[in-house]
């Protein structure tokens, strides 16, 4: 019996469920659970992102788009989404801005232009606590402090001072945390595709990769540490113009609404015959 022949959007979906089905068996994710969230998101993107400018989402209208029966429809229509979705993004956003500007900031830097070490608090002079109040936003130092000790990107020095051990955030142990990345960086990338595919030219965003298909096990070492420091010196320089443009810490900066954006790199290997 020979194979179905698969449409572009179906051959794209399969290949781009495989990594994501590998990752969610090997944490005990089965078919059933996956796909009651499916379900979920198909509803929710049908409220949100395909209502009639000027008319009301109805129960009918999301079995109709997404093929849902009316009874699993309505079910999942008139639920509410999971309280504290978006909570993991904003944490991630404000303690990965306060990491970065205790680098870039001269007020928090040593006679050797590296993070100075700070204290908590301070009646003047450069302290952790202004740092937050400077770049963080609307939240608490004390906050803030938490979430960096908790991922391993600063320590308490036995003298009480506070200094950085890492320059960007990167959770280095907990598990709940990389998946919250995951969840929002490959939900951007996924968007950004997304855009690429409908927008007109002029209007893209900026979307590529380099890959090669046969490279020797000997180079690849060589080739990691070419990434990890020239893409670092990329994000930081953009990471530093960003900045200078962020509505939460210079607020009268422009009078045209807040938009997110975002870059990332990502570095892959695997054996040469491994699929794409």
């Amino acid at each position: 019996m020979s194979k179905p022949a698969f449409s572009p959007i179906e051959r794209a979906i399969l290949a781009l469920l495989k990594p994501l089905v590998r990752l969610v068996l090997k944490r005990g994710v089965a078919f059933g659970q996956f796909a009651e969230l499916a379900k979920q998101v198909y509803v929710e993107v049908a409220k949100t992102d395909f209502a009639v400018p000027g008319r009301k989402m109805t129960v009918s209208r999301v079995a109709v788009l997404t093929g849902l029966t009316r009874k699993e429809a309505r079910r999942l229509f008139e639920d509410e989404p999971p309280a504290g979705v978006s909570s993991p993004r904003r944490r991630i956003n404000r303690a990965a801005r306060v990491l970065s500007a205790w680098g870039q900031d001269a007020a928090y830097r040593d006679g050797r232009g590296g993070p100075a070490s700070l204290e908590f608090d301070s009646d003047d002079g450069p302290s952790f606590s202004r740092l937050v109040a400077a770049h963080g936003g609307d939240v608490t130092p004390r906050a803030v402090l938490d979430e960096l000790i908790r991922v391993g990107a600063v320590q308490q020095l036995k003298n009480g001072r506070l200094r950085p051990v890492e320059r960007a955030y990167v959770p280095q142990a907990d598990v709940i945390e990389k998946l919250a990345i995951l969840g929002s960086d490959v939900g951007d990338l996924i968007s950004s595709i997304d855009h690429n595919l409908d927008a007109e030219s002029d209007s893209t965003f900026y979307q590529r990769k380099v890959a090669y298909d046969n490279l020797p096990a000997s180079y690849l070492p060589e080739l990691r540490a070419l990434v990890r420091n020239d893409a670092q010196r990329l994000l930081v320089r953009l990471d530093a113009k960003m900045s200078e443009h962020d509505l939460d810490v210079v607020p009268n900066a422009a009078e045209d609404g807040g938009r997110r954006a975002m870059v990332g790199i990502y570095y892959f290997e695997d054996d040469a015959d491994g699929e794409e």
